[in-house]
């Protein structure tokens, strides 16, 4: 394809733009007027400024697609998904020529740098020292308790759900979930519970009320442990379980019959596996079981990876919104605007350092598809009530997450990450699990 070098006019500029990044399916509208491609696409990618070729050319990566998208610079009208999903089978480079003919499309006679979004994050200090663990996680978690309340629905359950059909409402499916990690821990009356990251209390509530246990609950978001204690309260349940506003490497007063730990094992580095697991052996009765719940990374590659690998893989956003640069590890999506120093291990790593910590593995599951239905779920829910979420976080968080849910549904979908369920005993248990389980529930 021959590219004038003379001024292009809007249509030419979405022309352009439209063949450089090879969308056939998928139509370009431009700042001023022009547009191109199929008139009933299933979306549209929008480019509203030229800040958005701008933040693209400066940093011809995930980040500068990313910028544009977060500042409002960027968008995509109609299905996300068919966007994304262009990641997945197509391979648009930023190479010098295209960057060359984004300029000139755009008529950009400047690159004078742009500010970042004031969402993007960088965290100071030691990784993941205590004080830089609680900065990490407040920057997800302490938001708003409204907006996670929308986006989650009644149960507040910010991990994957249980789904039988995947027709089957979240606040079900969420409910099937604690009722099996339930059953799996052998949960019965008198028992006592930790749960490592209780988020808004889901899971000390579900086993207090059906199971009839003591329950612990620790958290280092503040906003969570406010909202976790007032549900608690609210329940009745203050006389059986306890929330505490700590870190999981200073948690006492055990021993424990049963420890969970559901979606917080994300922001656990590579560097604390081991410190983590020997604490929680520590914490667990003898004949006691253990059921870490975790987002895991494909396990052809040696190092950790940053958590972006899987919930937003950064080529295939990038390539989806026409930006690929190739293979990378981090995704600047999660690190800086997601989940600041989150970590993906591969299960059967995670299996190793949990046994070399005295634990014997007694099953293990995944959870893939259960995933992408709840992200899918998750984004439907900030969809629907998109106004009201811009209203309580502001028009960049909000684009913040919806691109983060949706490529994160298609990472699991495509198998570029899963979620596990690992139940382990201590290695030296006299009382085994049952020989065949059977975890079916009821409800």
């Amino acid at each position: 394809m021959r590219h004038d070098r003379r001024p292009t006019s809007a249509r030419s500029l979405a022309t352009t733009i439209h063949a450089l990044l090879g969308l056939d399916d998928i139509a370009v509208k431009s700042f001023d007027g022009g547009r191109a491609g199929p008139t009933d696409a299933a979306a549209t990618i929008v480019i509203r400024s030229r800040d958005a070729l701008a933040r693209v050319v400066q940093r011809p990566s995930e980040l500068g697609v990313v910028r544009a998208f977060v500042a409002g610079d960027l968008d995509v009208e109609g299905d996300l998904f068919s966007v994304l999903e262009l990641g997945f089978s197509q391979d648009v480079r930023l190479t010098a020529s295209v960057l060359t003919h984004l300029l000139r499309a755009a008529d950009l006679q400047s690159l004078k740098p742009i500010t970042p979004p004031a969402e993007e994050i960088a965290l100071r200090g030691h990784l993941h020292s205590r004080r830089r663990d609680a900065a990490a996680i407040s920057h997800h978690y302490d938001v708003s308790n409204d907006f996670y309340e929308l986006l989650l629905g009644p149960s507040m359950t910010y991990s994957c759900a249980l789904f039988h059909e995947p027709t089957d409402s979240l606040e079900k499916a969420q409910a099937r979930k604690y009722e099996l990690i339930c059953a799996k821990l052998g949960l019965c009356p008198g028992m006592r519970l930790l749960d490592v990251g209780c988020g808004w209390g889901g899971m000390v509530l579900h086993a207090a009320r059906n199971h009839g246990v003591t329950a612990v609950g620790v958290t280092i978001s503040r906003r969570q442990f406010e909202y976790a204690s007032r549900r608690v309260a609210e329940a009745g349940l203050a006389d059986r379980i306890e929330i505490r506003l700590e870190d999981y490497r200073e948690i006492r007063r055990g021993p424990f019959d049963a420890i969970s730990s559901i979606g917080m094992f994300e922001h656990v580095g590579r560097s604390q596996l081991a410190t983590y697991f020997h604490h929680l052996f520590e914490l667990l009765t003898p004949n006691g079981r253990l059921l870490n719940h975790g987002i895991a990374r494909p396990g052809e590659h040696e190092q950790p990876t940053p958590v972006g690998r899987c919930r937003a893989s950064a080529r295939r956003v990038a390539t989806a919104l026409g930006a690929s640069w190739g293979s990378r590890i981090e995704s600047p999506l999660m690190k800086r605007y997601v989940f600041p120093d989150g970590e993906l291990h591969e299960v059967g790593v995670v299996i190793s350092v949990m046994q070399e910590a005295g634990f014997e593995a007694q099953h293990m599951e995944s959870l893939r598809w259960h995933y992408s239905l709840t992200l899918r779920q998750w984004l439907s829910n900030l969809e629907d009530n998109w106004d009201e979420a811009v209203r309580l976080v502001g028009p960049g968080r909000a684009q913040v997450w919806r691109l983060y849910l949706a490529a994160s549904a298609l990472s699991f979908e495509h198998n570029s990450c899963s979620v596990f369920q690992v139940l382990a005993t201590r290695s030296d248990a006299t009382t085994p699990v049952p020989l065949r389980p059977d975890w079916t529930e009821s409800r």
